[in-house]
């Protein structure tokens, strides 16, 4: 009786094979809790500076007319999502 060959015979699980066992071991470990708490708070003060100081220099450097054009779309707009 002939050996059977102990490879995949779909070539995509073929391609992933040698890869898998590194895979697999990243994938057991988890981040520590405080590292993660430390991202997330790091990102909500970065986010928190550029609303802070992107919306009042947007308003101050558009007229008077635009705002209110900007203003009017945006009612027309929520009116319009009621309707449906």
């Amino acid at each position: 009786m002939p050996k059977r060959s102990s490879r995949p015979k779909d070539g995509n699980q073929a391609a992933g094979a040698p890869v898998r066992p590194q895979a697999d071991s990243q994938a057991d470990t988890q981040p520590d809790n405080r590292d993660v708490a430390a991202r997330q708070q790091a990102g909500r003060l970065l986010g928190s500076f550029g609303g802070k100081r992107g919306g009042p220099a947007r308003a101050r450097k558009l007229s008077k007319a635009r705002r209110s054009q900007i203003a009017s779309k945006a009612a027309k707009a929520r009116w319009e999502n009621d309707k449906r």
